[in-house]
């Protein structure tokens, strides 16, 4: 019962506690004691209240527990009420001294109970129409039994020579109405299943009737009071408290219940034994009126044909019913065959589903894993290459997730039709798909692939856009691999190369690439210790102005140095760096050291510093807060620091490239200028100019003029155009890579406002640089 149900029915609920059935029936034990003892007058006066009691309780008992079915009880206290009346009516009858004679209305009431008990019974064991059959043909085929025994031992005995004619009608009514209520019982034991207590409490209650009528039925065939025996009596009063115990108790509220009646008769071999014993019931019984018709000197045909038809009767029932059991037998056996065909079946799509992709339909990494496996252990020839689209992440962030994978969809189609019959395609996750070829002839593989890239150069249309993707390719033979972990383990690490290589490319595995990235691993162990220690130290690169030839920046730039051992370039552990995310860690120590070394210099001569941003440190949520602190800590000018970003910074930061943005417009807002790095190189495109908030432009190395190899004229042309560019957007344009004078000359005349190069000086200490800046600038210079 729900907490709302309490509040709208308080005080039934208070009456109905969980023991209130018990305090009820141990309550009408001594009521229902004095009354055996009571005259005639007294014993109906005791049914009345006990009646009216059993009414109360049905109707606190529904309201209370809100029974799912409430109409069986509502029988109920409406056949308990018939009962109440009728006891009142012959109660009164009694004390005025006016005891019935024959079958009257009340008598009629009284019958009323029988039937709406009987309806109650039904209903409590309402089910499905399979199961109500099975209960309708156990109840008659019990209820004819019943009757036969009735008959001869019961009924026909007691109407030999009776001559009260006017009142067996009446009495004879009471074990036919019994008949009744006992086939309704035992529907009620054999559909309900596991019975509940209220079903116990009133089927004990239906028990004790039938004991009562058929005491009274004795009695007064044999000449005995119209008012019963004490017996009846006491069955008739016990019989209006179970009722009222039954709708009392909480589990009326329930179908289901602890009790296990109806399973236990259920058992094929109880089951076979009753039929046995109810079949031969009729016979043995007919046998037993002949023989003793025969004892007597007559013959009464009722004593024959009775009991033969109800053992014709019961024949049919039974048939009724075993045909009944076949049919259900035989359903449920088909019903078996189809859960175990439709498990089947949900087994084979749940395999499917975990060796293949939602997305594309392909085999995925653990099919692959499996196909591997078994080429390897077969020692079959093959080549496995891992294609990883280039660029990927880019599309998801700039036209969303289903772009991204309307993409992916088409992309497998176009893998599909290429690989064909040469090979299983598979999805390993995200952007990586993986082929294993059956040829392992290493230059068909290699051939294989550069077509792959070749096919997945061609733009797709993906609803209404127009997208271009390249792809790297990984590739490693299957021959001599130990297991599929080191297959996919290898080409993983050839992907990789390709990926560093510069994408768009087929790297074949080698034992190189594998102590190549052991070596990897060793340095970012070495490098996780080294930072925040003295091993870490920045070397300073000065900058020139090209129309006054004074220093007017250092960039700041990061050297490795382990106590005792050689120096570690740049390009040895800045890569591993990126790759670990220890570059965070590596680029705050050394933007935090070279704004403590370049604050004398810049308030001495006015000289800024440049330091260098990796894409990942702008993804970092607090990046502009730690610049800030630490040119605070510094005591360093804003407007002293120069921040270099990479072109390709939105590509790589990816999901947080808005963040990367709104970090370098608030650090811009307060002072700091940005410049980009390498302009020309890389991911170079008007939009990232557009977009990134930058005051310099760092024409890139390669674009410097070189007489040497011949293309000086081609390569003036491209600077012009950085430079004029940069001007017409108002920034300024700073050349890389300045290592001759002629070089300086030639910038000079198209423009360039700095220069950075070996010419000028090469990355020294900062106690150097010191020493450079004082002989370069004698005279301080107001920043």
């Amino acid at each position: 019962m729900t907490a709302q149900q309490r509040v709208r029915d308080p005080f039934p609920a208070a009456l109905a506690g969980a023991r209130a059935w018990w305090w009820f029936l141990l309550g009408g034990i001594p009521i229902l004691l004095s009354g055996v003892w009571l005259p005639p007058v007294g014993q109906q006066a005791v049914y009345v209240l006990l009646a009216t009691a059993a009414v109360a309780a049905v109707v606190i008992g529904i309201r209370a527990h809100r029974p799912a079915r409430r109409l069986p009880w509502w029988l109920l206290a409406a056949g308990l009420a018939c009962g109440g009346v009728s006891d009142l009516s012959w109660g009164i009858g009694f004390f005025l001294d006016m005891p019935p004679s024959g079958v009257t209305v009340v008598d009629a009431i009284y019958y009323g109970m029988y039937l709406l008990l009987a309806a109650a019974l039904a209903a409590l064991a309402a089910r499905g129409r399979g199961s109500a059959l099975v209960g309708m043909a156990e109840a008659g085929i019990v209820g004819c039994t019943a009757a036969v025994l009735a008959w001869v031992f019961l009924v026909d005995p007691l109407l030999e020579g009776w001559t009260r004619w006017t009142l067996s009608y009446g009495a004879l009514a009471y074990p036919m109405l019994d008949l009744v209520l006992l086939t309704m019982a035992v529907r009620l034991a054999v559909t309900a299943g596991a019975l509940t207590r209220a079903h116990c409490l009133i089927l004990c209650a239906t028990g004790t009737l039938m004991v009562a009528d058929v005491g009274y039925f004795v009695s007064y065939a044999s000449g005995g009071s119209w008012s019963g025996t004490s017996t009846s009596v006491a069955c008739w009063m016990f019989f209006n408290l179970l009722c009222g115990a039954a709708a009392l108790h909480p589990s009326m509220a329930s179908g289901n219940g602890a009790a296990a009646i109806g399973r236990y008769w259920r058992s094929p071999l109880r089951m076979t034994a009753l039929y046995a014993v109810v079949v031969l019931i009729g016979p043995a019984v007919t046998a037993y009126a002949i023989w003793m018709d025969h004892g007597r000197g007559e013959f009464a045909a009722a004593d024959v044909v009775l009991p033969l038809i109800a053992t014709a009767a019961t024949a049919v029932l039974l048939v009724i019913r075993l045909s009944h059991t076949s049919t259900l037998v035989n359903r449920r056996a088909a019903d078996l065959q189809t859960a175990l065909t439709d498990q089947a079946s949900m087994q084979d799509q749940m395999t499917h589903l975990a060796l293949h992709d939602a997305l594309t339909g392909l085999p995925n990494r653990l099919h692959l894993d499996r196909l591997i496996q078994t080429a390897v252990a077969d020692g079959r020839p093959g080549c496995l290459f891992i294609v990883d689209l280039d660029g990927f992440q880019h599309v998801n962030d700039s036209f969303g997730h289903h772009i991204g994978d309307a993409l992916l969809y088409e992309v497998a189609g176009r893998l599909r039709s290429e690989i064909a019959q040469a090979g299983t395609l598979a999805r390993l996750g995200g952007d990586e798909f993986a082929v294993l070829l059956h040829d392992g002839d290493p230059l068909a593989a290699a051939a294989h692939a550069q077509t792959v890239l070749t096919t997945l150069r061609l733009p797709v249309e993906v609803t209404g856009h127009r997208l271009h993707v390249t792809a790297s390719i990984g590739l490693r033979l299957l021959e001599g691999a130990e297991n599929s972990a080191e297959v996919l383990s290898d080409a993983d690490l050839a992907l990789y190369a390709a990926k560093a290589a510069g994408k768009d490319r087929v790297i074949t595995y080698d034992v190189m690439l594998r102590e190549r990235q052991n070596q990897r691993i060793a340095v970012v162990d070495r490098l996780r210790t080294a930072i925040g220690t003295e091993a870490i130290v920045v070397h300073y690169q000065p900058i020139v102005s090209l129309s006054t030839g004074q220093f007017t920046a250092v960039e700041a730039l990061v050297r490795w140095v382990p106590p005792g051992q050689t120096p570690i370039g740049p390009d040895d552990f800045i890569p591993a760096a990126e790759d670990s995310g220890l570059i965070v860690p590596l680029g705050e120590q050394v933007l935090r050291q070279a704004c403590r070394d370049a604050a004398a210099w810049y308030h001495e001569y006015g000289t800024k510093l440049t330091v260098n941003v990796s894409p990942r440190q702008l993804a970092e949520p607090d990046f502009a807060a730690r610049v800030r602190r630490a040119l605070s800590d510094a005591g360093l000018p804003a407007s002293a620091l120069i921040l270099e970003i990479t072109e390709g910074v939105l590509v790589a930061a990816g999901a947080q490239a808005e963040q990367c943005i709104a970090h370098l417009g608030d650090l811009r807002r307060a002072g700091v200028q940005v410049a980009v790095d390498d302009f020309g190189t890389g991911y170079s495109s008007l939009a990232y100019l557009r977009d990134l908030p930058i005051d310099i432009l760092k024409i890139d190395r390669s674009f410097m003029p070189d007489a040497a190899t011949g293309d000086a004229a081609q390569q003036v042309a491209l600077v012009r155009t950085i430079v004029d560019l940069a001007h017409t957007l108002r920034l300024t344009a700073v050349a890389e890579g300045v290592e001759t004078l002629e070089q300086t000359a030639v910038l000079r005349t198209l423009g360039c406002d700095k220069g950075q190069g070996f010419h000028y000086g090469r990355p020294v200490s900062a106690d150097r640089t010191a020493e450079v800046l004082a002989e370069a600038l004698g005279v301080p210079v107001q920043p």
